[in-house]
């Protein structure tokens, strides 16, 4: 908790996310430095930061994306898992939560853990941008009182 106290006197942003439903002190503090204290110039780098962005692969003329790398900081690639699975129990209405439903009933009910991973680097994602710029995510419930 100390360390949130710190970061709340240079930035405002560790207090906006305790603003969320399903972020508390722990969680936003580990989320703030860890890495959203952190300048990204764009989305890709967040994602690759937390060792959530997917590896490329190429073989002659098939060229995708397979897992992810796992090249980043782990302290914050674990608490974003942990914290994705907590999003869907707080955040059901969120349009992150709506997209890993979808998903996972796509899939046929498989892939939850894959699909999980990918919910986490969406939401570190729109963190990243809610504390930089201000954007709410999409059906996120704010905490009342």
């Amino acid at each position: 908790m100390p360390m949130l106290a710190v970061a709340q006197t240079v930035s405002p942003a560790p207090a906006m996310l305790l603003n969320l439903k399903g972020i508390g002190p722990e969680f936003a503090a580990v989320l703030w430095s860890e890495g959203l204290s952190r300048h990204f110039d764009n989305r890709r780098q967040v994602a690759a930061y937390a060792g959530l962005a997917p590896t490329p692969w190429q073989s002659g003329a098939v060229d995708h994306d397979q897992g992810v790398s796992k090249a980043g900081n782990p302290r914050l690639r674990t608490t974003l898992i942990q914290l994705a699975w907590l999003w869907r129990r707080h955040q059901p209405r969120s349009a992150l939560t709506l997209w890993f439903e979808d998903r996972v009933r796509h899939n046929g009910g498989r892939l939850k853990k894959t699909t999980i991973v990918a919910l986490a680097r969406k939401l570190l994602v729109a963190l990243w941008k809610y504390v930089n710029a201000g954007l709410v995510i999409e059906g996120a419930v704010m905490k009342t009182g």
